[in-house]
C-alpha cells in the first residue's frame, strides 16, 4: 500500500516535530516537515506530495510564494492551512482535503 505523501511547513520547529509525528500516526500517511521557503520548495520538487499542510505562522508573501512554486511543479497540489486545535482537527482537516 502506497502512504499518501503529505508536506509539512511550520516555522516553529517544535510544533513541527508535534504536527509530522501525529500525521505519521497514521499508516495511510507519511509527512515530511520544513521550516524554510527553501527548505520546503527543496523537499517538494525531490518528492511526490500529495498534499501540503501549511502552518500559522507563514508570512502571506511565504505562503504566494509557496502556493506559487508548489502548482508550477504540480498543478494538481493540495493545498491546507492549518492553524492548531489538535490531532482530531488535524486528521479531519486532511481527510476533508483528501476527499
Amino acid at each position: 500500500m502506497n502512504k499518501t505523501e503529505i508536506l509539512v511547513i511550520c516555522r516553529h520547529e517544535g510544533i513541527l516535530q508535534t504536527i509530522v509525528r501525529l500525521i505519521n500516526n497514521n499508516p495511510e500517511w507519511n509527512a515530511t516537515g520544513a521550516v524554510t521557503d527553501e527548505e520546503a520548495i527543496t523537499q517538494f520538487n525531490a518528492r511526490s506530495f500529495k498534499l501540503v499542510l501549511l502552518g500559522s505562522g507563514i508570512e502571506k508573501e511565504s505562503e504566494d510564494k509557496l502556493s506559487a512554486a508548489f502548482k508550477a511543479h504540480n498543478p494538481e497540489i493540495i493545498i491546507v492551512e492549518h492553524y492548531g486545535g489538535g490531532s482530531g482537527l488535524l486528521a479531519a482537516e486532511i481527510y476533508q482535503a483528501l476527499n
